[in-house]
């Protein structure tokens, strides 16, 4: 049943969505300060951001299908209460050891807490133009949140590296404060699927580390290769143990659907292409442009805007255009947005080619992010839809790692650009070629 009060409810879940995406950049600005005031290793330091992205990663879909087995607004609320305290922890944190244990906390709350808030999006609206705009606001989210870590990151390490954490407390507090306003659907019938739990989590942990340490130490590298025949032993058992269980974390019918895995599929190359892209425009501002932490972050505000604005359009226009038909034309404008800074250097002005540069690659992002995210969770059964959002964001967050991973090691930023231009090209291909589904209007729920 919808929630009876959408507007504050939508405010909670997109408050959870950014604070869940500003920590996986926040950090990056405050490492510095860290390693000094901690004496943190070199070798250390790299888990204090990777710590989170393995935990998030690896966790997604068990939290999904927690959400669905034991109430969503209930898992929603537990993970953002880890993820608060955790986040207290880390900012008390009086070495590496403690501050990379928080992170790992953190990560798992935010696995808790992401496919809940996108699930509660379809039990508080309406399937339509009502869930659509909710989507566009959700997807918007995910741009504003990388911007706004950047910003956020430089202006707190201004004060202390620690309010980096700090910051997520009163924000976590305010957030379940205001979950009492998001309509809990009801409880669905079966139990957690262990074998699957076990085998699916340590698949994707090993998957996730094998990537992060490969972009590291590199791709022959003894660990990396080790980490990676894991993930491919346990991703084979725990796909065999979903086809058998008759309470499966991840039914398997989810991917049968062509739409909804070709949602997932073109997810995987827009989160490879945007991490990398987040990545390598900081780098070019501050090492290129030479612009301060802070600056820098400004100077990407246009980006958070120009997607915020086409994600707002898009869910406009989902009830009356085929998916394939926003979502490709996006991601082609945004990897010609990609193509434009590949040819940027030190000499080239912010007004007249950085700035158009980054609002087309927004606009382009913010056009694909909502169809897909709503084809991912289309004519899904209720008992489901927090599974089926939990194989959303793990795509996500697994082409994120892998596309950063592949571009990381190139030392000059226009062949970075060009490689996270082709990311986007290929998921053009995808979107194109496999979704074949009309507008969004309201579909009946068919697993």
């Amino acid at each position: 049943m919808p929630g009876r009060r959408p507007v504050p409810a939508l405010f909670v879940i997109a408050a959870a969505q950014l604070i869940v995406v500003v920590d996986a950049t926040i950090t990056n600005i405050a490492l510095p300060s860290v390693q000094n005031d901690l004496r943190v290793s070199d070798a250390d330091l790299a888990w204090v951001v990777n710590a989170y992205a393995l935990a998030f990663g690896g966790l997604l879909l068990l939290g999904g299908r927690a959400g669905d087995l034991f109430g969503r607004r209930r898992i929603f609320r537990l993970g953002i209460a880890v993820f608060t305290l955790a986040s207290l922890l880390g900012g008390l944190a009086p070495g590496a050891g403690t501050l990379i244990g928080a992170r790992v906390l953190q990560g798992a709350g935010a696995a808790l807490a992401a496919p809940s808030a996108l699930a509660l999006i379809t039990t508080t609206f309406p399937a339509g133009p009502p869930r659509n705009r909710a989507m566009g606001v959700y997807a918007a989210m995910g741009g504003l949140g990388g911007t706004i870590g950047m910003l956020l990151g430089g202006a707190l390490t201004g004060l202390d590296w620690r309010w980096v954490f700090f910051i997520n407390i009163p924000v976590g507090v305010l957030i379940l404060a205001g979950s009492r306003t998001l309509a809990e659907a009801e409880r669905h019938p079966g139990r957690l699927d262990v074998p699957g739990a076990v085998t699916g989590t340590g698949g994707l942990v090993a998957l996730v580390h094998g990537i992060t340490r490969g972009g590291e130490h590199g791709w022959g590298d003894g660990p990396t290769l080790l980490s990676f025949g894991g993930a491919a032993v346990l991703l084979a058992v725990f796909l065999r143990v979903q086809g058998r269980s008759a309470h499966p974390m991840m039914p398997l019918r989810l991917l049968g659907d062509r739409n909804r895995a070709g949602s997932y599929a073109t997810m995987l190359f827009m989160g490879g292409g945007m991490f990398a892209m987040f990545y390598f425009l900081s780098l070019y501002l501050q090492l290129v442009l030479g612009y301060s932490p802070v600056k820098a972050g400004f100077a990407s505000l246009p980006f958070s805007v120009g997607m915020a604005a086409a994600a707002g359009l898009s869910s406009r226009l989902s009830a009356r255009v085929a998916p394939r038909a926003l979502a490709g034309p996006g991601l082609l404008v945004a990897a010609l947005g990609l193509f434009w800074f590949a040819s940027f250097d030190a000499e080239t002005p912010y007004g007249t080619a950085v700035l158009p540069a980054a609002l087309v690659t927004a606009l382009g992002l913010g056009a694909g992010f909502v169809p897909m995210t709503l084809g991912a969770v289309s004519r899904v059964a209720a008992a489901e839809t927090g599974v089926a959002s939990a194989v959303l964001n793990t795509a996500q967050q697994i082409g994120g790692a892998v596309g950063l991973a592949a571009l990381s090691g190139t030392t000059d930023h226009g062949h970075a650009f060009l490689g996270a231009a082709a990311i986007f090209l290929a998921g053009t291909v995808v979107v194109t070629t496999v979704v074949t589904t009309t507008a969004q209007r309201e579909p009946a729920p068919t697993t």
